[in-house]
């Protein structure tokens, strides 16, 4: 929903006179009368910003009780294009509201909801669904704009404990925060920065201004501010970055457990990745942040903490080999029992400044390798990284990145000319700096393994080179709406065979990010999508609706039969990438967390077992980003990064999913612990902890 602006689109226009489901009313007699005058309408108008750059807007129309909104914006060459249509009823609740439009990857929208003789009555991309209007109640459309914000807000303001009930189901809950007076406009504004929760895992922050109208949506990278107000975008997402700082350095304080002394966790067994397999039942001893020993199941010392692992499964922590980090998922990484992340492109100066509360204890998190991403300007450009004009800034690029001392590789992008990528390469082996990144539009997978990259990122940026005209441009949507085409490859053809040749023959790894391929080509509006089946009862209910949406636009039974089949021959590539050794990197580009467990999971299709699996995910994947030495393993003398399960992983594993206990460092959470912050129904009990017998 709203607050998940910079991974899913939303957004509104406008219809004065109901919607679908409304009632047939009989003709009312007709009474010769002045007609009212119609109230003059007010328009509000927003700019969409995302890292410094314009890249869309929204304009609000109020004619009376009737809210007409138009929402737009392009990122990466894809968002959303919606028109939205509201209307209130004199207790400023909505009864009706209309959405129409697309989302950021295609998926059509058809939103309706109505109020009609006592029943409340919507449809959204989950299905139609009704409910009896016996009590205030406010709908959640699933695919509203930023401007949604101000209908509740008033609504939750006319509120007594400013929390009302909600359609489809839950409740929503509005805090204001504190007052904000907003520069680099025209002149100073007045605002107040308020919190909406409720609907998703985190709460959306907001300005409305002295007059209760909507000023902005706020958050640490994407912002939609009123026209004439860009200028406060540095002012803005610093408040959004600090707000959503000191609500997670809360859970930190609550849920952080550092208990000053040794800590043990008994009657555990480990998986070992080097010999796949579990140990027998041992203990394991964390003095620190470092693992001293692993001994005996049940030996335990008076100054020890114990914790009673009762036979379950110790794991080392897992590693999401493509992430995107935010504070928003940080700390539900470490809950989800992910401990190192590679981030594949970011702000970077955000970046730094959560990995710096990161190592100082302030904030959870996992371990971040910083890849640099390198862009270039185009009309479809991404708003990340560092974004360049020419070789030669190309090249700069590289070099600052080199400069920084703690950049893992460079990272490629769409826009970037092909011509320049020789020269970039070049330097970054100069450096010593790794690369890899996308396919730039206008050239393919295999003149990039040719010009010297050491790792493609994502499937399908290798399989597009099967199926598109040199012509076509990859810096749109086409790069995920092609994919239609796939079927119709030969995987066992010589294109396919020269490709993966190539690979083998430069040693070139393949990050696939196999579970977005699963979303975004085999959801279906209406079912629930296979990956989140394990967990989504347990999540909020804006996540529940979001997993029973299409990603793509599936208008067809034959659009349906290409996007399977597109597919399965993502999974029949894998397959031959693997049988021929090409070294497969298991990452999400989802966020991590519940999504990285899917990911892991997914890769049985492709042949490996489940302790082939863990064995990637943990040592090997440490060892590729060059920290095999002090992670990966549960070894004496490395870093105290694990989680306990109480099943056997190895047999099956889903066993994962169901996390007791995390180690960071040293510093032990219990996710049943963290989960209800972020309104998730917890999996598990909290372990038995056991206090030094010299504290009794």
């Amino acid at each position: 929903m709203i607050n998940r602006l910079t991974l899913m689109a939303l957004g509104g226009a406008f219809f004065l006179g109901g919607c679908a489901h409304e009632a047939e009313v009989a003709p009312a007699t007709i009474v010769e009368a002045e007609a009212p005058e119609a109230p003059e309408p007010v328009t509000e108008a927003y700019t969409v910003r995302l890292f410094g750059a314009d890249i869309g807007e929204m304009t609000a129309v109020t004619t009376g009780p009737g809210i007409k909104v138009d929402y737009e914006y392009r990122n990466n060459g894809r968002g959303p294009t919606m028109a939205e249509t509201i209307l209130l009823g004199e207790d400023g609740l909505p009864v009706s509201w209309t959405v129409d439009g697309n989302t950021t990857f295609g998926n059509k929208v058809t939103e309706t909801f109505a109020l009609d003789d006592g029943t409340a009555r919507w449809v959204d991309t989950t299905g139609p669904g009704m409910a009896d209007a016996d009590e205030a109640k406010i709908y959640i459309a699933q695919n509203a704009s930023p401007y949604a914000l101000a209908v509740y807000a008033h609504a939750l303001m006319a509120d007594d404990d400013q929390t009302l009930a909600a359609y489809p189901a839950g409740a929503l809950h509005l805090e204001a925060l504190e007052d904000v007076t907003v520069e680099g406009g025209p002149e100073p504004i007045g605002t107040t920065a308020y919190a909406l929760t409720g609907e998703s895992l985190d709460p959306t922050y907001f300005l409305m201004d002295a007059d209760d109208a909507f000023f902005a949506v706020i958050s640490p990278r994407f912002l939609v501010i009123r026209k004439g107000y860009e200028g406060a975008e540095a002012q803005l997402t610093n408040l959004a970055t600090r707000l959503a700082s000191e609500r997670y350095e809360t859970i930190q304080t609550r849920t952080a457990h550092n208990y000053g002394t040794p800590v043990r966790i008994a009657d555990v067994r480990i998986f070992d990745p080097v010999k796949k397999a579990l140990t027998g039942p041992v203990s394991v001893l964390v003095e620190g942040t470092t693992i001293k020993a692993i001994e005996a199941a049940n030996v335990s010392h008076p100054d020890e903490t114990v914790i009673d692992g009762n036979g379950g499964t110790l794991i080392p922590g897992l590693t999401d080999m493509h992430g995107h980090v935010g504070q928003d998922d940080a700390l539900l990484n470490i809950a989800a029992g992910v401990t190192l992340i590679r981030d594949m492109g970011n702000d970077n100066a955000k970046l730094a400044e959560l990995i710096g509360k990161i190592d100082d204890g302030t904030l959870a998190g996992p371990r971040i390798v910083k890849n640099g991403f390198i862009e270039g300007k185009s009309p479809f450009n991404s708003n990340n990284g560092m974004l360049v004009s020419s070789k030669e800034e190309a090249v700069a690029a590289v070099d600052w990145y080199a400069d920084q001392g703690d950049y893992f590789q460079i990272k490629i992008y769409n826009s970037i000319n092909p011509d320049w990528v020789p020269a970039m390469v070049a330097e970054a082996r100069k450096r010593g700096l790794g690369v890899t990144g996308h396919v730039p539009a206008f050239t393919n997978a295999n003149t990039m393994i040719e010009a010297g990259y050491d790792e493609m990122t994502h499937i399908n940026q290798v399989m597009l080179g099967w199926v598109l005209e040199p012509t076509e441009d990859t810096r749109t949507l086409l790069r995920l709406t092609a994919l239609q085409r796939l079927p119709k490859v030969n995987l066992d053809s010589p294109q396919v065979q020269h490709t993966l040749d190539l690979m083998v023959e430069n040693n070139v790894a393949i990050d696939p990010t196999y579970e977005i391929h699963e979303a975004l080509l085999l959801s279906r509006n209406g079912e629930l999508q296979a990956g989140v089946v394990d967990y989504i009862d347990h999540m909020p209910v804006g996540e529940q609706r979001d997993a029973r949406a299409a990603w793509s636009n599936i208008e067809t039974p034959e659009d349906d039969a290409a996007y399977a089949g597109a597919f399965d021959q993502i999974t029949g590539t894998l397959k031959r990438m693997k049988d021929r050794g090409i070294f497969i990197l298991m990452g999400t580009d989802m966020g991590g967390a519940f999504t990285l467990h899917r990911e892991l999971e997914l890769y049985q299709n492709v042949g490996f077992t489940p302790a082939e699996i863990l064995a990637r995910a943990t040592q090997e994947a440490a060892d590729y980003v060059k920290l095999g030495d002090e992670v990966g393993s549960i070894t004496p003398g490395k870093k105290a990064d694990f989680f306990l399960v109480p099943g056997n992983p190895v047999e099956d594993l889903k066993a994962i999913k169901t996390i007791k206990l995390v180690s960071k460092d040293g510093t032990i959470y219990f996710p049943t612990e963290i989960y209800p912050y972020f309104g998730i129904e917890p999996f598990t009990e909290i372990p038995d902890v056991m206090a030094p017998a010299s504290a009794n």
